[in-house]
């Protein structure tokens, strides 16, 4: 029978070995300055998290892409933050500056009290006014979902020009879009009492914050929705004394809707190139609120998503692509 036997490998046949696979593998100089190239641009598409003062206020931001690109400002909804567009930012930042601020009272901006500082729509588009100023964004895409709407609707409103594009998600701008569900807000407008205030809080327990996430989404698509994203919103809802707040800019959402006629005109007379992607099952804003866009941006691209009030959630990537062929469309990188 033929054995095989194994030659002892001395240390010069290791260093050998060894010298040859690096020479084997070892890359040219035009590979590695391709790799060096490639770890630079993932790193200028790295999600960066920065604080800058506005008017004696912390806010925080989220931040991703070359500062050179065209740049995407991403306004938050109620009743979460910047974290809502943890997963669109790495999507949109190889190509575009992506930028994602808090408002206060929100994730990780300031909280001052409330009897320092207004809980305004008024107010948060001042300060969103001074944050695109010291950031130098002098032209943007605008995406609003949900309080972003009325608060990029009013930065529009002082910096017109600066709106490139804009895209709108589950926002409201027209009398259409206020349903049922608006019924016990418009009580408390009407009639600003602690009886008609303390129903909203029920706004803001974990379940309603759950449901905001969950309602209306297709059962094939549930197991996409991380529970943390809920469960985040609801850690900085239950701070002290932050439950006033949102009941404050509850009441204060009126202010909103007197203001529909100025957005109305807005887009009639400035006709930026406009993204409507909606989730139709949203009990909130409900599809009833998407069409009447078209009235004054009758060349809007509209998708009608079978999703709930956070189709970032539910149908990210899908949205992603939507957005990214939007813009790839009707901005010149």
């Amino acid at each position: 029978m033929k054995t095989n036997t194994l030659k002892p490998i001395t240390l010069a046949g290791l260093i050998s070995l060894g010298l040859a696979a690096q020479f084997a593998t070892a890359p040219t100089l035009a590979a590695a300055e391709e790799l060096s190239t490639s770890i630079t641009a993932l790193g200028a598409t790295s999600v960066r998290y920065n604080t800058v003062n506005i008017d004696g206020q912390d806010i925080f931001y989220r931040e991703a892409g070359n500062p050179d690109a065209p740049v995407v400002l991403l306004l938050h909804g109620f009743p979460t933050s910047s974290q809502q567009y943890r997963d669109l930012i790495p999507e949109l930042s190889d190509e575009y500056h992506v930028i994602a601020p808090d408002y206060p009272g929100f994730g990780r901006s300031a909280m001052p009290d409330r009897a320092e500082f207004d809980y305004t729509f008024a107010n948060y588009a001042d300060l969103m006014d001074g944050f695109t100023d010291t950031l130098g964004l002098e032209l943007y895409s605008l995406y609003v979902m949900d309080y972003g709407a009325p608060v990029g609707y009013r930065l529009a409103l002082k910096e017109p020009e600066a709106i490139e594009t804009l895209i709108i998600q589950n926002g409201n701008a027209y009398e259409e879009g206020l349903l049922e569900f608006w019924d016990v807000f418009r009580t408390n407008w009407a009639d600003p009492t602690d009886e008609t205030r303390e129903p909203l809080r029920g706004f803001l327990n974990v379940g309603a914050t759950e449901w905001q996430y969950t309602h209306g989404v297709p059962e094939s698509h549930l197991s996409r929705i991380s529970p943390d994203a809920w469960m985040l919103d609801q850690a900085y809802l239950d701070r002290p004394g932050n439950q006033e707040i949102q009941l404050d800019l509850f009441y204060d959402y009126r202010t909103n809707v007197e203001l529909y006629p100025e957005f109305q005109e807005f887009f009639a007379q400035y006709q930026p190139p406009t993204l409507i992607v909606w989730g139709g099952n949203d009990h909130i804003f409900p599809a009833a609120g998407a069409t009447p866009y078209l009235q004054d941006l009758p060349d809007a691209e509209v998708h009608m998503i079978d999703a709930g009030h956070f189709i970032l959630e539910s149908h990210g990537p899908e949205v992603a692509g939507i957005i990214r062929n939007f813009l790839s469309e009707n901005l010149t990188n």
